[in-house]
This record gives structure tokens, sequence and C-alpha cells, in this order.
């Protein structure tokens, strides 16, 4: 039943012009098979399901036609746009392929010193604990406490308790304890996550754009104005190199307002050349939102039922105050 009515409610919900909204889907990884320790992590199986209820359900646009249009207040019925954030290589090998499949076009927001070999200081920490041996790792000498790893879910207990730890720490600090925790597995790392700058180029055969997330994927907040401005700046710089034009979309790494960005760093996006900046708070973009704080929903539900019911949720709710940052 809910199958048959889902396109006719997302049309209700969002009939598009002035009464339009705007639904941003926001993901990181999709992996071809389920990963054990993230079990939430879609799968492509998950991903194309994903797709197909929202091809049924949605106009999916891509996100800079989308602006344009929520700008403009001529936005199509129960508009959609699909982005994912860090620029990690699955979303061209695994993820695009599923999005042409649906014609669903998709943004990728590419932290640029990853590219090429690089590697995200949590999938660092996500890959030792992987291939860590034994049942107990001991990072007492680094601060970061003992860790039981007899399974699966002590390995993802162990992961989320390290990287709550670690995140907001200072850049160097942080750097240097990942470094001594992969150091004390001894085992090596896969350089091969994240996209190459073959990738950033092909994306477009995807229909696929990029958008700017920064270098080294930094909280902003912790950075002095110069350095904030300069990570995002050379973002920008290093992919309008790359692709030979514009870059206009930026999504704030981690995301959260008034805890990873202030108003300030949305400022700086705007004077930098941006047209627009999505967040990761979670809710729905109408005519009256900050086009540089843009809200966007992460889907995570694998039953297609829950999906369905999750973005009509998602599509019912308050669109965020502009001013919340």
């Amino acid at each position: 039943m809910l199958n048959t009515l889902f396109p006719l409610l997302t049309r209700l919900i969002s009939p598009g012009g002035q009464r339009g909204r705007l639904t941003i889907l926001m993901y990181h990884r999709v992996v071809e098979i389920s990963d054990p320790l993230f079990p939430y992590l879609p799968s492509a199986e998950v991903f194309n399901r994903h797709m197909e209820t929202l091809a049924n359900g949605f106009t999916c646009l891509p996100l800079s036609e989308a602006i344009d249009r929520l700008e403009k207040r001529s936005l199509p019925p129960r508009a959609a746009c699909v982005t994912f954030d860090d620029g990690y290589r699955d979303n061209i090998s695994v993820a695009a392929p599923i999005l042409m499949r649906h014609r669903i076009p998709g943004t990728i927001f590419v932290s640029t010193g990853f590219l090429d070999g690089g590697r995200m200081w949590n999938d660092s920490v996500i890959e030792a604990v992987r291939r860590a041996k034994g049942p107990t790792l001991d990072l007492s000498q680094l601060g970061l406490g003992v860790r039981s790893l007899t399974n699966d879910g002590d390995r993802t207990i162990a992961i989320d308790a390290l990287l709550e730890q670690l995140k907001y720490l200072p850049f160097i600090e942080r750097s240097e304890k990942v470094d001594a925790l992969s150091s004390t597995i001894g085992a090596a790392l896969p350089d091969n996550l994240m996209m190459s700058s073959g990738d950033v180029v092909s994306a477009r055969r995807f229909n696929i754009e990029i958008g700017g997330h920064t270098m080294n994927h930094p909280i902003l907040a912790r950075l002095n104005d110069d350095q904030a401005r300069a990570e995002i700046a050379d973002g920008k710089a290093q992919l309008e190199s790359l692709l030979k034009e514009k870059i206009t979309l930026f999504a704030y790494p981690n995301g959260r307002p008034d805890e990873d960005y202030h108003i300030r760093h949305a400022a700086m996006v705007r004077a930098l050349g941006f047209r627009a900046a999505c967040s990761t708070a979670s809710g729905i973009a109408d005519r009256n939102s900050d086009l540089y704080q843009l809200p966007r929903y992460a889907p995570w539900d694998t039953q297609k039922s829950k999906f369905q019911l999750r973005l009509l949720q998602n599509l019912m709710g308050p669109a965020p105050n502009p001013a919340y940052a």
C-alpha cells in the first residue's frame, strides 16, 4: 500500500513552486558488500534500494540546479538531491553506476588532501583496529586505554570510542596519536580508499558534480580564521585546477552548526566564491533557508518501507532556522 501511495504523498507534502521543499540526502561510503564492523554503511544492494525508492517518489536534480530553483522559488514537486562527503573511491566505483541506472545525478564533496593514495585519520583508526591481532589492544601509553577485540562487536565499540577520543584533538596532536596507533598495530593499511585525481575528472561521465570539502577535513571551529580560510580556499583551488571549472558547492567537515563551524565560516565560504554550502544539520530546505547552511538528511534504513517512512517524516518536518549558527 505504501509503495503505491508514496509518490502521491511526497507530491502532496512538497508541491513545488512557492511551497517547494528540497530533500538533500547525505552519504559517505557505499560499500560493495556489508562491512561487519559498520553494518549501518549502505551496501550496493541497500543503496540501490534507496535510489529505486527515491526515483519512484521524488524529482531528483543536480544540487546546483536545485539551489538555483530554490532561490527562484521554482522547485519542481518533491525535489531531492543526493550528496556524498569526503571523496571515497567507492562513490565512483560502487555508487555512481547505481545512480546512472536510476538516472539520478549526484554531488561528491571532496577533501583534496587525501586524493591519490591518501587516507583520512578516522580510516587509519578503523583499518588499524580491523587488522589488530589478539584479544586486546593496549593503547594506554597513548592515553587511549585498553580495548577488547574478541569479536566484531568489540572492535566496533573500540573504533567508536577511539574516534570520539581523537576527533576534537588539535590537528598535529591527533595526527601523532593516529600514527602511533598505526605503528602499534604493525600492519600495512590500505591506500586505495579515497578517489584519485582521475576519479575526480571522470565524475562528470556519471552526471556527478564535484564540490569542495577543504583540504584536510579539519573541524573549522578549532582553527583560527586564517587556517580555516586557507583550508577552504586551497581545496577549492586544487579542484578547479583539476577540473578546469569553477567549484561553486561546499560542505562543512563534520558540519554541525555552532559546533563544527560557525556563522563566520559561512561568510568565508561565500566570500571565496561558493554558491551554496551544506551542513549536516538534519531537516528540509525551503524558500527561507540559508543557502550557505543547507540541511541534509542522512538515510540509514535498510528496509524499503522504513526508508520511505523516514523520508516522509523528514519531508514533513520544519526547515531549520537559517540563523542557527
